[in-house]
């Protein structure tokens, strides 16, 4: 493996590229929360709700292949009760509890809305900001009825990952770029353009060992 302030440099490309998407608009029919490992995201589904952004929030996730080994209880339901701690009202909060990929988010998402006549137009995703991308690529590909936009706040490589990110979340951003390109020719989701200098950073991490997220 290189030094560590080659790789974190490298890092931090993967991570400017996966999560810069444009600015949302100011309203939106709903939030959708993805469920992760990142207990953050909770927190920021919540202050895009107390902004005023849409009347509605749902979290979304069961137990994935980050969490599974980590909670027993879906990621939803640990979302939601985070969210509600924050001062969502209840009856302004839905939860998703089955999803065990981004794909299912959206697709059990829309059976769950569908079921109570809800059918929203337009939502802000919420979620890791490094999921971004692949977020947005997927709504777009299972649920092209509703004009997806990112609402995540927007937050730099080093206000995400103060101090640096742990060697995991450098793994977990090598396999989420890796996915861009294989779950688009799966089917799963939209292709998304990766520019050059992106994918020579990502080839030299792989390189330095970060592939246990790999495909």
């Amino acid at each position: 493996m290189r030094e560590k302030q080659a790789w974190l440099a490298d890092a931090e490309v993967l991570y400017r590229f996966l999560s810069d998407t444009p600015e949302p608009p100011r309203q939106a029919d709903l939030i959708l929360a993805l469920g992760s490992h990142d207990r953050r995201v909770p927190d920021y589904a919540a202050a895009v709700y107390h902004s005023g952004a849409a009347p509605l929030l749902v979290c979304t996730g069961g137990l994935g292949r980050m969490t599974r080994d980590l909670w027993t209880e879906p990621e939803a339901e640990i979302f939601a009760r985070r969210c509600r701690e924050l001062g969502v009202p209840a009856e302004r909060l839905l939860t998703e509890p089955r999803s065990t990929n981004t794909g299912e988010n959206f697709v059990f998402t829309q059976e769950l809305l569908a079921s109570r006549g809800i059918s929203p137009r337009s939502a802000l995703i919420v979620c890791k900001p490094y999921m971004h991308k692949r977020a947005l690529a997927t709504g777009q590909k299972q649920w092209p009825e509703v004009r997806w936009h990112i609402g995540t706040p927007r937050l730099s490589f080093a206000e995400y990952f103060p101090g640096g990110p742990p060697p995991q979340e450098v793994t977990i951003m090598v396999g989420d770029l890796q996915r861009l390109d294989v779950y688009a020719e799966r089917g799963f989701q939209t292709p998304v353009e990766v520019p050059q200098e992106v994918r020579l950073a990502w080839a030299r991490l792989v390189a330095d060992g970060f592939d246990q997220q790999l495909i």
